[in-house]
C-alpha cells in the first residue's frame, strides 16, 4: 500500500507554505514555493512518487484556484473553513510555517471541515448577486451624505417621503442654488447616486436573465413560490447555498446559516439566546 502524505498549505498572494506529513510523522517537511500555479502542480506530482497526497488550505481572498488547479491534476485537495479550525486559547504565536504545520496535523487527524467549492459558473453568478448588494451599501450611504450634507445647511425636506419624484424634484431645485463648494459636493453626490442607481438597474436585469436559465431555472421558479420570496432573494440563496441535497436534514441547513438559537446551558440551568448568525452573511 502506497503511503499517505498529508499536506497543510498557507497560501499567500505571491508564495504558498506547505508542511507535509508523512504517514505517521511528527515533524513536518516545510516547503515555501512560489503562488505559480505550474510550480504548485509540478510539486505535487514530486510528492505523489513518493505516496497517495491528501492537501488542505484555508479558504481566503486566495479563492480556490489551486483547489481547482489540483483537482484537475487528480490530486485530493480540500478547502478548509477558517472558523471551524480548532486553536489552543493559550497560542499566543502565528507564522506560516506554523500554520501550515497545525493544518497538516489537524487534516491528518480529521478535524477540519471542509467547504463547498463551487464550479467556476457558480461563483461568477453568485459575485454578480453580491455586486448587487454592495451597490446597494454604496447607494445607501451616498443618500445618507446627501440627507446629512443638506441638514447641515438647515434645508429640510418636510412635504412627503425622501427619494420621491418631489423629493427629487426638489434636489434638483437645491442643486441649481447651491454654489461655491457646497454645490460643488452636492453635485459630485447626486451624480454618484444616479451612476449608482443605473448599475442597480443593470444588474437587476442581468440577474433576472440569468435566474431563468438552467440550473436556476427551477430553484428560482419554485421559491418564488413562497411569499416575500422574489427573484434576487431565491438567486441569492440558489448561490449561495448552491446544492441543497448536500444537507443531510433541514436542521444541519439552519444550522450553517445560523438560523437556530444559541444555547448556554449548564447543570439544570437552560438557557435559550437569540439565533447565533454565524453562517453565510448574504443568507
Amino acid at each position: 500500500m502506497s503511503t499517505s502524505i498529508w499536506v497543510g498549505l498557507d497560501v499567500h498572494k505571491d508564495s504558498v507554505t506547505a508542511a507535509v506529513l508523512e504517514g505517521e510523522g511528527e515533524v513536518p517537511e516545510i516547503a515555501r514555493i512560489s503562488a505559480d500555479l505550474n510550480k504548485i502542480r509540478r510539486f505535487f506530482e514530486r510528492l505523489a512518487s513518493r505516496g497517495s497526497v491528501r492537501a488542505c488550505y484555508e479558504a481566503s481572498g486566495a479563492g480556490f484556484v489551486i483547489h481547482r488547479v489540483l483537482k484537475r491534476s487528480g490530486f485530493h485537495c480540500e478547502v478548509i473553513a477558517p472558523s471551524l479550525i480548532p486553536s489552543r486559547p493559550g497560542d499566543r504565536r502565528k507564522t506560516d510555517r506554523r500554520d501550515a504545520a497545525n493544518l497538516a496535523r489537524l487534516y491528518r487527524s480529521g478535524l477540519l471541515t471542509p467547504v463547498q467549492v463551487p464550479d467556476e459558473d457558480q461563483e461568477a453568478v453568485r459575485d454578480l448577486v453580491r455586486t448587487r448588494f454592495a451597490r446597494t451599501k454604496q447607494l445607501k450611504s451616498t443618500k445618507l451624505r446627501i440627507h446629512g450634507l443638506l441638514l447641515r445647511q438647515g434645508r429640510v425636506y418636510r412635504e412627503s417621503s425622501y427619494w420621491t419624484k418631489k423629493h427629487r424634484q426638489w434636489l434638483a431645485r437645491i442643486r441649481r442654488e447651491l454654489q461655491g463648494a457646497l454645490g460643488v459636493i452636492l453635485n459630485s453626490e447626486l451624480q454618484l447616486l444616479e451612476y449608482l442607481e443605473t448599475q442597480i438597474h443593470a444588474l437587476d436585469a442581468e440577474i433576472e436573465v440569468l435566474s431563468q436559465r438552467p440550473p436556476y431555472r427551477e430553484t428560482v421558479e419554485a421559491l418564488t413560490c413562497l411569499r416575500g420570496v422574489r427573484t434576487l432573494t431565491a438567486m441569492t440563496l440558489a448561490t449561495e447555498i448552491g446544492d441543497i441535497r448536500r444537507f443531510r436534514s433541514p436542521q444541519a441547513l439552519m444550522a450553517w446559516t445560523g438560523l437556530v438559537p444559541s444555547e448556554r446551558s449548564s447543570g439544570d440551568r437552560h438557557n435559550r439566546r437569540p439565533i447565533t448568525k454565524t453562517g453565510n452573511v448574504y443568507l
